[in-house]
């Protein structure tokens, strides 16, 4: 149970982080990287549908491919993230809707832009779920060996290189620069999560030490005879 609720906690957490970076940083500066959310703001802009409700209903119709391709236990977690993600987004927009950026220095939120989301889908990866959208199809590709990162950035160049012509050229290569930073970023903090340490302990009985390292840390212990 403890497990269960820390797993729990890790999902709401991590989505929520998500939605923060996006609707305060990403959408009001018009940055089109990171797959659906990246296409919202095109959709909004050219359209009267708003980019929380458009996320929604794509994010439907990929979590039912997500389904079919990686099994239901995936899709339960993925369900829960994606929703989460789309309420939090609409619930934010209508508690503090904004016309315009926080501040005037856009390389500062294209940072924050990078940095939540990236962290939110990071954790998410590493416990075996996603937000949904283009994240869905991006765990597919890593089932043919594909790095996540690298897997995003196949996914989402296409909706990156659209907002160039959307929007002006300036906005397109900091959606550019965005995305690459993102697909890296990931794939460091995946890494950094699952880092392990180890100590050599040079010895002439090693049974005891063996003994306590297993038995009593719970740990693992390798002989090198040297």
């Amino acid at each position: 149970m403890k497990e269960k609720i820390k797993h729990f906690l890790l999902l709401t957490v991590s989505t929520l982080i998500m939605a923060v970076g996006t609707y305060f940083f990403k959408f009001t500066n018009n940055f089109t990287f990171g797959g659906i959310t990246g296409l919202a703001v095109l959709v909004a802009d050219k359209t009267s549908i708003s980019a929380s409700d458009f996320s929604f209903i794509v994010n439907m119709l990929l979590l039912i491919l997500g389904f079919i391709v990686l099994g239901k236990k995936f899709a339960a977690k993925t369900a829960y993230c994606s929703i989460l993600l789309s309420v939090a987004l609409s619930t934010l927009e209508r508690v503090c809707p904004m016309d315009h950026p926080l501040t005037d220095q856009t390389m500062l939120e294209l940072c924050f832009a990078i940095a939540l989301p990236a962290l939110g889908s990071a954790i998410l990866f590493n416990i075996g779920s996603s937000s949904g959208g283009t994240d869905i199809i991006a765990m597919i590709l890593k089932r043919y060996s594909f790095d996540i990162g690298k897997a995003l950035l196949v996914t989402d160049i296409l909706i990156t290189v659209a907002g160039c012509f959307v929007f002006d050229i300036q906005t397109g290569l900091y959606s550019f620069l965005g995305l690459t930073i993102r697909s890296f970023m990931i794939d460091n903090f995946i890494e950094g999560f699952n880092l392990s340490k180890y100590f050599n302990v040079v010895c002439d009985e090693p049974e005891a030490i063996c003994d306590f390292l297993v038995h009593e840390l719970n740990r693992s212990a390798t002989v090198v005879h040297a």
